[in-house]
């Protein structure tokens, strides 16, 4: 499924600022380690000089794009520190996630950690709601960030608008790991704070951990007892799965193996920010207006 023109136009205009702003911008040498936090920068108008797993970023990002200016500085937890010197940052960007690495961080540039994926941290989007703040005080760009966050708020009503009234099935969001495990979205995840905000209900009710996620078997699927439920699985599946699934008599038991209970959707990020949170809702509800 392909994101319709109606959810790309309102998703970029919402995700990043006008852009003659975006071409001007001007300010620190940003370094980021975080796909969240490199995507947030580009909607605060501050496109970062060099991210980590560059190269990954059209499969599990993909939106808003990256610049082709951008460096890749290699994986997060291999960081080629030969290349993040040449860059020359004033700031780098990383998470609790990352914290082996700060004393050698702190040797290169000013350290900006910014917590989201926390024990005891609460809801994921009011985190990462609450991070984009914090972030714009650190950069100076504190009225970019509350138009960005006002922009993604009106996004938000516009999907929950989009679905009102219609007859939408509870969801179970899955990333398939192989043929016999998966990892589910439910509270207090940034897929779960998504679909609360746009009105559909999770089919999975169960609390996961403060990632937003528990791994589960695939035999784990028949605690969905909603014989209405539809299973939403993310792109990039591995190519095996789907085949070996057909074949599973494990699986075609289950009340998701029936024509129609079964949905992809292309690549969004579980573990981003607000950019992240957006592009979810706009292809979550492209499909279900499609199908409702």
């Amino acid at each position: 499924m392909e994101v319709s023109r109606r959810s790309f136009l309102h998703f970029a205009a919402a995700s990043v600022i006008p852009t003659p702003l975006f071409a001007q911008s001007i300010g620190p040498r940003i370094v980021s380690l975080d796909y969240g936090l490199a995507s947030t920068l580009l909607s605060l108008g501050l496109p970062p000089v060099g991210i980590s797993d560059l190269a990954d970023w059209d499969r599990w990002v993909v939106e808003p794009p990256m610049p082709k200016s951008v460096v890749d500085i290699g994986s997060s937890f291999e960081v080629n520190f030969e290349i993040l010197v040449t860059l020359k940052p004033d700031i780098i960007l990383t998470t609790p996630y990352l914290d082996e690495l700060l004393p050698k961080l702190q040797s290169v540039a000013k350290v900006v950690r910014l917590e989201i994926f926390t024990p005891g941290i609460g809801p994921i989007l009011t985190a990462a709601i609450a991070a984009t703040r914090k972030l714009a005080v650190e950069l100076g760009r504190e009225n970019e960030a509350e138009q960005f966050l006002a922009r993604a708020d009106v996004f938000f009503a516009q999907c929950r608008s989009r679905l009102e009234g219609k007859n939408l099935p509870p969801v179970a969001l899955v990333n398939f790991m192989d043929a016999r495990h998966a990892r589910i979205y439910s509270s207090p995840g940034l897929f779960h704070n998504v679909l609360e905000r746009i009105g559909v209900r999770n089919a999975w009710t169960r609390e996961s951990n403060y990632w937003g996620f528990e791994t589960i078997g695939i035999e784990d699927l028949s605690k969905v007892t909603d014989p209405d439920a539809r299973l939403i699985a993310f792109d990039p599946i591995p190519p095996d799965v789907l085949p070996k699934l057909a074949q599973s008599p494990l699986w075609n038991r289950l009340s998701f193996a029936r024509p129609g209970h079964l949905s992809i959707l292309p690549p969004a990020l579980m573990f981003g920010m607000v950019n992240e949170a957006m592009r979810f809702a706009g292809l979550l509800t492209d499909l279900l207006e499609k199908e409702a």
